[in-house]
């Protein structure tokens, strides 16, 4: 826990930020039911009002003021809520965006070992964007994939938005960057199938108990050989839909996707 002293000697904006976190921190303690120092919490209040925080904090004055009259009265869930209003307020101030990354310690680590682990293999074939990437890791970690196969071309799931999305989860989910040949060789050893527009609706889909699914670019789709290799074993699973737009976002449709393979 930081000393009053420690943030009353740190920079305006690196002040507020660490602010952030320990409000942020609290909101999660107590929304667990674990005990939090609400002596502590509420002894932050008067920074707000000093010489170093006073200007940063002068435009939304009316809305700080009021998160911090009820850190004093309330305790529990309800307090935790407006910890994390208070904490979101503070994120808005510095033009920053409220992001679960944002406070995860630098050596915080996922267990591995928890995973309950498919015969699933997941090709991404020249996935360009480092957030889709960290996102797909993020729901292959969930829905127990084996290992990841990045099609080369595909964004560095080590790129620092990768990171921010993925949330740890590439150090859980083994991967490994293979040339377009390579991976139609593998392709062509074991079930496999495409996520890709114009195949069978997935609610009617045949999935492998045992295989691999190839998920295609965000602009271009699956290559042309690695598609082949698909429609030669199981084909094509699509996902229906209703709306506006002819496709979903490559990541929320790999997470659907893997839900549905996942309960096979």
């Amino acid at each position: 826990m930081i000393t009053l002293r420690k943030l009353e000697l740190m920079q305006d904006r690196v002040c507020a930020r660490k602010l952030s976190i320990i409000y942020h921190d609290a909101a999660l303690a107590l929304h667990r039911g674990e005990e939090v120092s609400l002596g502590y919490l509420r002894s932050l209040g008067p920074l707000f009002h000093s010489g170093k925080l006073l200007p940063l904090f002068d435009g939304r004055r009316k809305r700080i003021d009021d998160l911090l009259q009820k850190v004093e009265r309330q305790s529990g869930v309800e307090l935790a809520f407006t910890l994390s209003d208070l904490s979101t307020e503070i994120l808005a101030v510095l033009g920053a965006e409220p992001s679960d990354w944002d406070f995860t310690e630098e050596d915080g680590k996922l267990d591995a070992s928890r995973r309950i682990v498919e015969d699933h293999i997941l090709v991404l074939d020249r996935l360009r964007s480092p957030f889709n990437v960290g996102s797909v890791f993020r729901s292959a970690d969930s829905f127990g994939i084996r290992q990841i196969i990045l099609v080369e071309g595909t964004a560095d799931p080590r790129h620092p938005r990768s990171l921010r999305t993925s949330r740890g989860t590439v150090d859980t989910v083994p991967y490994e960057v293979m040339a377009e040949e390579e991976v139609a060789g593998l392709l062509h050893a074991m079930p496999c199938f495409a996520l890709e527009l114009g195949g069978k609706d997935m609610r009617s889909f045949s999935f492998p108990q045992r295989g691999a699914c190839v998920i295609g670019s965000e602009e271009m789709g699956v290559s042309p050989a690695l598609l082949a290799c698909c429609d030669q074993s199981l084909g094509r699973a699509s996902i229906a839909l209703h709306g506006t737009k002819g496709s979903l976002n490559v990541s929320v449709a790999t997470g659907i996707l893997l839900c549905n393979w996942c309960s096979v």
